[in-house]
């Protein structure tokens, strides 16, 4: 291992230390946390805040949240031994690739495109070979792969469409940011047959989702 690679792996494990001490990770999850480079999905001006615990701007007027959200809602999915995984909002990919160290297949819809094609670049970069992404409306899901023993929204949502959650197995589990009178609550889903038990988590600030693609 060069020096660089151990300055990175130093800085990767710093930050799920500073992560884990506020929310007391699953050892699985502390570990996805200590082994993908944040500063590869952040814009190269904003390096020197990849290990901050703070959201920052991407392209397409999108944020990549701060790792506190992150593991927030990684946390919330409970994904430890779960199969698949959907994720509404690709985004930076940031989330996406937190979820391919827990999970065996991570499939990620994106509605802007020049964000698909940046992440697609990163999971490259980075060797992951088990996440799939699709440009398209997250709001239709990905029917295809379904049903999936997890879906996370990285957009804030008035309400969850009915037809994710028919994408979602029963027993699985359904984690969004859900714009209340409140504000954003991450909210969890457990589906149970056709009732959910519904439960607010925490305040969160995410990007509103939208239909269509761009």
């Amino acid at each position: 291992m060069s020096f660089l690679e151990r300055i990175e792996r130093q800085k990767c494990q710093k930050l799920a230390d500073a992560i884990d001490e506020q929310l007391h990770l699953h050892p699985a999850i502390k570990k996805a946390f200590a082994s993908v480079k944040r500063e590869l999905f952040v814009p190269p001006g904003f390096k020197h805040h990849a290990y901050k615990l703070d959201a920052l701007p991407i392209a397409g007027n999108q944020w990549i949240s701060s790792p506190l959200t992150v593991a927030k809602m990684t946390q919330a999915l409970e994904p430890v031994g779960a199969d698949s995984v959907l994720e509404i909002g690709c985004g930076s990919g940031y989330q996406a690739a937190i979820l391919s160290q827990i999970v065996r297949r991570v499939f990620s819809v994106e509605r802007i495109e020049r964000l698909v094609r940046e992440a697609k670049e990163r999971f490259k970069t980075l060797g992951i070979t088990n996440i799939h992404v699709r440009y398209a409306d997250g709001m239709l899901g990905w029917k295809e792969f379904a049903p999936y023993d997890r879906i996370l929204f990285s957009a804030a949502v008035t309400e969850v469409p009915q037809n994710i959650f028919d994408q979602l197995k029963d027993g699985g589990i359904l984690v969004a940011p859900l714009i209340t009178p409140k504000g954003q609550i991450i909210t969890k889903f457990v589906k149970n047959g056709n009732a959910l038990q519904t439960k607010e988590l925490d305040s969160c600030l995410f990007i509103d989702s939208k239909r269509g693609v761009e």
